[in-house]
C-alpha cells in the first residue's frame, strides 16, 4: 500500500493566518529598532507564508466552495485582513507604495465580506478571536494612516480615522461577548484581546503624526494612544499571570495569536515612543521585541515537532 504525506498547508485552518500577523509585526519591530537585516529575514518569511495561505484561500475559493463557506463565518478568518495589512505595512517602509496600496485595496475589499459573516455568527462566551473584528478593521487604520504619512494623501487619514473609532466600536461589541474564563483556560487566542489595544494603540499613533489634525485633536489622539497602549500593558499583565498560574506548554496552531499580540505591543510601544516623544516607551518597546522574537522560535519548534510526530497518511 502507497503512503502519501498531503501537502501540509492543506490541512491548515483559517487560523494560521496568525503566523503571518505575528511574522509581519516582528519584522516591523526589527525594523523600527534598527536590526534591518534580521528584519528582511522574518519579511521574506512573511511574504513567503502569505502566499501560501493565499494560494490554498483562492484553492478552497474555487474547488472547494463549501468548506470556504464554513471557514468565512468563523473570526480566524479575518486573519486575511488583518496579516494583509501588516504586510502592507512593512511593505510600505521599504518604499514600496504601489505594492502596500494594492494590498489596503485588497484587505479593504476582502473585509466588508468577511467581517459581515462573521458578525451574524457572533454568540455568547466568544473565544478570544471574537477581537479579531477589531484588529482586522485597525489593521486597515494602520496601512491607511502610513500610506497617508508617505504620500500627503488626506482621505486616506480620514479613513484611517474612520477605521480607528470603527475598531474601538467593534473592541466593545468583542468585549461583551469575550469568555472571560478564556484566560485562564485558553489555548492562546485569548492574547488577541490585548493585540487589539495594541493595534488601536498604533493606529492613534500613527494619526497623530499625521498634519491633518492639530490642536485639540491631535492632542486627543495622542492620548488615546497612551490611554489604548496602558490598557494593552494592562491587559497584557494579567494574561501572562494567567499564562504562570496556569501554564499550557503544549503547541497549539492558537499560539501565534500569542506572539502576534507581543509583537504587535512592541510596535505599538515604539510607535507611541515616536510620537509622543516618551523615550522609555521605545526602551519598553525593544525589551517587548525581543520577548516576542523567543516566543515566536518557541512556537516555531512546537510547529515543527507537531508536524514530526504525525503519521504518514495511506491511500
Amino acid at each position: 500500500m502507497d503512503r502519501q504525506v498531503n501537502p501540509w498547508w492543506a490541512e491548515l485552518p483559517p487560523a494560521a493566518g496568525a503566523a503571518v500577523m505575528a511574522t509581519a509585526i516582528i519584522s516591523v519591530g526589527l525594523h523600527l529598532t534598527g536590526h534591518e537585516t534580521l528584519s528582511r529575514v522574518w519579511l521574506v518569511l512573511a511574504v513567503a507564508l502569505w502566499l501560501l495561505l493565499a494560494g490554498d484561500f483562492l484553492v478552497r475559493l474555487l474547488s472547494d466552495r463549501d468548506r470556504w463557506s464554513g471557514e468565512a463565518d468563523t473570526p480566524p478568518a479575518l486573519t486575511a485582513v488583518a496579516a494583509t495589512t501588516v504586510l502592507g505595512t512593512r511593505l510600505s517602509a521599504l518604499g514600496w507604495e504601489t505594492t502596500a496600496a494594492a494590498l489596503l485595496a485588497l484587505a479593504a475589499a476582502l473585509w466588508p465580506v468577511l467581517l459581515i459573516a462573521v458578525v451574524r455568527h457572533w454568540q455568547r462566551r466568544m473565544p478570544g478571536v471574537a477581537f479579531l473584528v477589531c484588529v482586522a478593521t485597525q489593521g486597515l487604520g494602520v496601512l491607511a494612516a502610513t500610506l497617508s504619512l508617505a504620500d500627503g494623501t488626506g482621505w486616506l487619514g480620514w479613513a484611517a480615522l474612520v477605521a480607528f473609532v470603527l475598531g474601538l466600536v467593534l473592541y466593545g461589541e468583542a468585549l461583551v461577548r469575550f469568555d472571560f474564563r478564556q484566560v485562564r483556560d485558553g489555548a492562546g487566542d485569548q492574547w488577541i484581546g490585548g493585540g487589539a489595544l495594541a493595534i488601536s494603540a498604533l493606529t492613534a499613533s500613527k494619526l497623530s503624526l499625521s498634519p491633518l489634525w492639530t490642536g485639540a485633536a491631535h492632542t486627543a489622539l495622542r492620548t488615546a494612544a497612551l490611554v489604548l497602549l496602558g490598557l494593552n500593558l494592562t491587559a497584557c499583565a494579567v494574561l501572562l499571570g494567567a499564562e504562570v498560574y496556569r501554564p499550557r506548554p503544549r503547541y497549539d496552531i492558537r499560539r501565534w495569536s500569542t506572539v502576534f499580540p507581543i509583537g504587535m505591543t512592541a510596535a505599538a510601544a515604539l510607535f507611541t515612543s515616536a510620537a509622543t516623544g516618551i523615550g522609555a516607551l521605545h526602551t519598553l518597546g525593544e525589551v517587548v521585541l525581543w520577548i516576542a522574537v523567543a516566543a515566536w522560535l518557541l512556537v516555531l519548534a512546537g510547529f515543527g515537532r507537531s508536524r514530526a510526530q504525525l503519521p504518514f497518511k495511506t491511500r
